[in-house]
Parts: structure tokens; C-alpha cells; sequence
């Protein structure tokens, strides 16, 4: 990357921090900079929300635990203490007490009797407390929450046969079943018609005098001290955007946050859609479902953004191809789009990310999420060019390919293809996978259910592998050859098969939608390849031991069967088939065998990488003159990020005062 900028951070727990570089900033005008020091400024203001939404008891243990952090007048060298920095850093990391990936509660490394001794130290005016409430009472709301393995053991539950409302600690629902939310909403979804709405979005769904109650996410409602602030920074940001469609956006998308209209949302989206012309553009609202076990709630999340020319020019060649990608697609006619409509796409620098987006991010996105806004206006995605940067300079000579790349000559095309093939398969997936293919008239786009999200990536990826090995791609000069899509194929399925093992804890089975798409892919593929793939075992390259590697024998096959698999899915999405769904997810994507996952993390302890990124957001500070007008922002890159973290808790603190 040819300068001495400083990637890479600290590492906890199993987590390296990384920072992003804003490249071409500096050549941005004071207006555009402006524009999205105000939109990152609203980014940032709803952090809050999110660590709330991921569980009730959250901002109150992060708030306790930053008091704690700040004021302990111990020995901060005692194990205890630094456990008790550790445990902190992972709640910032997940915005909440539950692994971000893994959804499992983390177990404090610090004891309860310090913990108690620690809180009862520090000044009481200084703690969360509600009104009444004393030290000994936020004690006792706290032990269990902290201490206790199997009260709220999971953020989002997603295992089969359980009612997943009541054993995930998500904060979306509270005193309900399972049964009564799909209930309440299968009753709503009927007067919906053909533009529906994305019922349930921004709201909580309640229990309230034994009546099911939504409460609005909204400016005078639920997280309105949150949303208040949001608001007024984007009212700064009307004015300096870039055009007049821009403030149009800003002006729908501070109207949906003031009435939580979800018709205005939909305006709000497909207005979005509509602005191309513009070189910053952002996103900030209750966007993915993820975090909702049955795919209704939205997550609030930020991103800023703005367009890397140069690298745009790939994602454009795709999107203004996306008609032949769905003429040429593997599937049934019957679910193919006759007509793509308004696909666009492009490469960006992340300028700040927040709530859902940070720590860890995304490097790339589609939206919106609506599937009749998506058939009749399009979708937009981005590629997010500066964290694929970071997380590529960080993994620079750390061993993993040597370890776990079968052979030399497959090692050597993996290496000289993988940069360009990874990149042109994230553009693939959210450009025109996510964009193709179409539901059958009368089908809910929700009828998957808590499998829906996996079905849909899975739906992604798979367009994905299978036009990456396709001759349009050197035709178009996305990739320079016919052998380089073997690279982002063997890559694949190690992951899928292997390597994305090191992510869960041993004893664990797959819990997140992302990893159960790339594992049912890869096991579907070796289970239906009659020996083109193959996981075999041999001795190491680096030590005595007999591990597992991916062996590709037929790499023509792999496609053809990534392409049957798409055909697969692409029908049980169209036609709503929630027990197909249900019978390959389960089948394929959620158990881990216990001899090759303990085998995996123990080589991946041995090469010392960790197996999560995230990043820390630079820190935009604007420059004054003597008339107190601002006349630039300057990036500042050497925030630790202990610091970020407090410094963004104390301004949110002054925000509510």
C-alpha cells in the first residue's frame, strides 16, 4: 500500500482493531466536507439506540462498566481490573453483552466479589441509577445479568424447534411468544395490498394489559432523546448538500423519523434510489433484520460515504450488465425478472460508521431491503473499497493461506487472483445478486421466516460463484483470465467447509445467517459432487500433525453444482417454500463436526491471527476562524480506541442533558 499509514491497532480477546483511511478527503470541498462532517455527526448520534435494541439491560452494564473503567482507584496492573477492561472493550466491540457474531453472552474473566467491591468504591452520583434507585439495587439488577451463563444466553436464538422470541435477549419484543408475534403480524400483513410496507420495522412489539401493542421508534417516542439529535444534525446536513435531490432525502428521511410512517420510508427509499448524481451519500435508519430472530425488526445503523471513482468503474460494468446476468441466470424462467430496473452500483470510501455498521462493518451493501420497491425501482449497492483495504494490509504475511491452501500450485493461483476475485465477488453478490430473480404474485416476502436471511445470502453468494467462472467476465475485464475464478472457488469452499470455524466457540453449533449461507453452499456442494471436491487428510507442510484441507478436482463441476444449488434456492425464495428452506439450512448449515472444529482452532491459535476485525472510526475535527465559521475538518488518525469509545459515551451523555 506503498506508505507508512498505520493499519492495524490493538487485539483483544478475538479481536484486532484496524483503522480505515479516507483517501481523497483532502480534495473533497469545504462544502462536501461539511456535508459529511454533519451526516457523520448523525451516524454517531444513534449509537445508543442500537446497544439498546441488542438487549434491555445493555446500556445500563456499559455504563456502569465505563464508570468503572474511568474511576477504579485500585491496582489497575491486578488480573481483576484488567479483565474487567477486557469485558468492556468487548461490550463496545458488540454493543452489548452478547458476542457480535456469535450471539453468545461472553463470561466475565473478573469475579463477582470484585466487581461488587468495585461498584460499592466509585461515587454514586456517578452510577446509572433510576430514580430510587440505591448501589445494593442496581447490584442486584446487574449479578445475574453479568455473572449468570444462562439468563439471556443468547442475543438472537435461531435454533430449531424453540419458541426464538422468548430465548433470544434481543431487545425488540417484551412479554410475548413466538406464536403471538407471527400472529400479529400475519393478521396486519393482510390489509397490505401491493406495495406493502415492512411492517414491524421501527417498532417494539409489547405486551400491555394483556393487549400486543407496537411502541414507535420515533422522534416523540421510544429512543426520541436519540432520534432528536439525529434529527438535528441532519437538518445541518440539508445545508450543504450537494443537490436538491439530496435535501429532498434528508427532508423525507427526518419526516419518517417524526411520525414513524413507513409509507414515508418507502418514499423515503425509493427517492433515495433515484440520487446518482451526487459524490457523498449515506445511510442512517432501522435497516437489516439480522439482529431479529424472526426478521421483522431493523437494527439502527449509520454509514457515510463517499464515491471512489476509479474503482467504481467495476461496479458499474456489472450493473449496466444486469439484465444479461438475469437473462443467462440458472434458474426457472418463471421466477427470472423480464425487465431489471434501476441496478446501480458503486465503489466507496467509508468516511464514518455507526450503530449496526460499528465496530464491525460491512464491505458490502444492498439496499433497500423492500422487494417491491427492489422490482419496480431497483436497488443501489456499494462496495466499500477502504475497509477491504485495512483488512488486506492486515493480513498480509500472517500464514493462514501456507496453512490451510491444500497445495503449492493452488496456493500460488490463490495468491495471485484472490484481491481481485474477492472484490469482484462481493460486487456480484450485492450488485446483481441481490437485485435478481422475483417472487411468485401472492408470496410473502417474510414466509421464510428465522431461515429467510440465510436463504437470501445464500441466494447472493451463489450468483455470485456462478457468473464468477463465466466467460463474460474476461469479455468484460473484471478478471484477466479463465483460471482466476479458481481462486475465489477454492477460497470459498475452505471457508465455508473450514476456516469460518475458527469464528465459534468449540462445543457450539452455527448460529449467524451469514456463516450458515457459507456453510450450507460449501457442505451442499461436497455432499453433491461425486469427488470434485473433497475434504481429505495429510501431514502439515509446517509441523508432525495430520489436518483436513479442501481438494478441488473438477472445478467445471463445482460451477455447474453452485449453479444447480442457485436454480434450488432461487425457487424455494420465489415460492416461499419455508420447509425446503428449513430442511437445507438445517441440513447443511447449522452443525459443526467436534474433531475438525477443535482441529481448526487450534492451528488457528498456533498462527496467532485473529479471527474478527473491526474498525476504528477516524475523528473528524472541525477547524473555526476568528468569526467562529467552519472552515475545514481535519482527520485525525491516532485515536486509541479506548478513547473513541469514552468519547463517544460522554458525548452521547451531553447530548441528554
Amino acid at each position: 500500500m506503498n506508505d507508512d499509514f498505520n493499519y492495524s491497532d490493538e487485539r483483544f480477546a478475538d479481536i484486532q482493531m484496524l483503522r480505515y483511511r479516507l483517501r481523497g478527503f483532502d480534495e473533497l470541498s469545504l462544502q462536501q466536507k461539511k456535508y459529511v462532517y454533519y451526516l457523520s455527526k448523525a451516524t454517531l448520534a444513534g449509537r445508543n439506540i442500537t446497544t439498546d435494541q441488542f438487549g434491555k439491560y445493555n446500556l445500563k452494564v456499559r455504563k456502569v462498566f465505563e464508570v468503572l473503567y474511568e474511576h477504579y482507584s485500585g491496582d489497575r496492573n491486578d488480573e481483576n481490573f484488567i479483565q474487567l477492561e477486557l469485558y468492556l472493550k468487548r461490550i463496545w466491540f458488540s454493543n452489548g453483552i452478547h458476542h457480535h457474531y456469535g450471539s453468545t453472552k461472553f463470561i466475565p474473566g473478573f469475579s463477582e466479589d470484585f466487581f461488587k467491591k468495585a461498584l460499592f468504591d466509585v461515587d454514586t452520583n456517578l452510577l446509572p441509577l433510576n430514580e430510587n434507585q440505591t448501589k445494593e439495587d442496581l447490584m442486584d439488577e446487574l449479578l445475574k445479568v453479568i455473572f449468570d451463563s444462562q439468563f439471556l444466553a443468547k442475543r438472537v436464538n435461531k435454533a430449531e424447534d424453540e419458541d426464538l422470541i422468548q430465548t433470544s435477549a434481543c431487545n425488540f419484543y417484551e412479554g410475548v411468544t413466538q406464536i403471538e408475534v407471527e400472529d400479529f403480524y400475519n393478521n396486519l400483513k393482510k390489509s397490505l395490498g401491493e406495495e406493502p410496507v415492512s411492517i414491524g420495522l421501527n417498532t417494539k412489539l409489547v405486551k400491555e394489559n394483556n393487549q400486543l401493542k407496537e411502541v414507535k421508534w420515533i422522534a416523540s417516542g421510544l429512543y426520541g432523546k436519540y432520534i432528536q439529535k439525529i434529527i438535528y444534525w441532519l437538518e445541518l446536513a440539508k445545508g450543504e448538500a450537494e443537490n436538491s435531490q439530496q435535501k429532498y432525502i434528508l427532508d423525507l428521511l427526518i419526516e419518517y423519523y417524526r411520525t414513524g410512517d413507513l409509507k414515508v420510508f418507502d418514499k423515503y427509499s425509493i427517492e433515495w434510489l433515484k440520487e446518482q448524481e451526487g459524490k457523498i451519500d449515506f445511510i442512517n435508519g432501522f435497516v437489516e433484520v439480522y439482529g431479529d430472530p424472526l426478521g421483522l425488526k431493523g437494527s439502527w445503523e449509520g454509514l457515510v460515504e463517499y464515491k471512489d471513482d476509479d474503482a467504481t468503474k467495476r461496479t458499474q460494468t456489472i450493473s449496466s450488465h444486469a439484465q444479461w446476468f438475469e437473462d443467462h441466470s440458472p434458474v426457472d424462467q418463471r421466477f427470472k425478472k423480464s425487465r431489471v430496473i434501476g441496478v446501480s452500483a458503486h465503489a466507496v470510501c467509508a468516511a464514518m460508521l455507526g450503530g449496526d455498521e460499528y465496530p464491525a462493518s460491512a464491505i458490502g451493501i444492498n439496499l433497500p431491503n423492500s422487494e417491491w420497491i427492489r422490482a419496480r425501482y431497483g436497488s443501489k449497492s456499494v462496495t466499500i473499497g477502504n475497509l477491504t483495504e485495512a483488512y488486506r494490509v492486515a493480513a498480509q504475511d500472517n500464514g493462514f493461506l501456507e496453512e490451510f491452501v491444500i497445495d503449492g500450485e493452488t496456493l500460488q493461483i490463490v495468491k495471485k487472483y484472490s484481491d481481485i476475485c474477492d472484490d469482484l465477488h462481493t460486487s456480484l453478490h450485492e450488485c446483481v445478486g441481490h437485485g435478481s430473480g422475483q417472487l411468485l404474485p401472492g408470496v410473502d416476502s417474510d414466509s421464510l421466516k428465522a431461515y429467510g436471511d440465510t436463504i437470501e445470502e445464500a441466494r447472493a453468494d451463489l450468483f455470485g460463484l456462478y457468473y464468477i467462472a463465466d466467460n463474460k467476465m474476461v469479455e468484460l475485464g473484471l478478471v484477466p483470465d479463465h483460471v482466476a475464478y479458481q481462486a475465489e472457488y477454492y477460497s470459498y469452499l475452505m471457508n465455508g467447509l473450514l476456516t469460518q470455524m475458527a469464528r465459534i466457540q468449540l462445543g457450539h453449533q452455527i448460529e449467524e445467517a451469514h456463516m450458515r449461507n457459507r456453510a450450507l453452499i460449501a457442505r451442499w456442494v461436497l455432499d453433491h459432487s461425486d469427488s470434485s471436491v473433497e475434504i481429505i487428510e495429510r501431514n502439515s507442510i509446517n509441523d508432525c500433525n495430520i489436518y483436513h484441507y479442501v481438494k478441488i478436482n473438477n472445478y467445471h463441476h463445482v460451477r455447474l453444482l453452485f449453479g444447480k444449488l442457485l436454480e434450488e434456492i432461487q425457487r424455494i425464495k420465489s415460492e416461499g417454500d419455508y420447509e425446503a428452506a428449513k430442511y437445507l439450512v438445517e441440513t447443511y448449515g447449522v452443525k459443526l463436526d467436534s474433531t475438525i472444529h477443535k482441529e481448526i482452532l487450534n492451528r488457528y491459535n498456533r498462527l496467532n491471527i485473529a479471527p474478527f476485525k473491526g474498525f476504528i472510526n477516524p475523528w473528524m475535527k472541525p477547524v473555526y476562524d476568528q468569526e467562529n465559521n467552519l472552515i475545514d475538518i481535519k482527520l485525525d488518525y491516532t485515536e486509541t480506541y479506548a478513547h473513541q469509545m469514552m468519547r463517544y459515551s460522554k458525548d452521547s451523555e451531553l447530548d441528554e442533558q
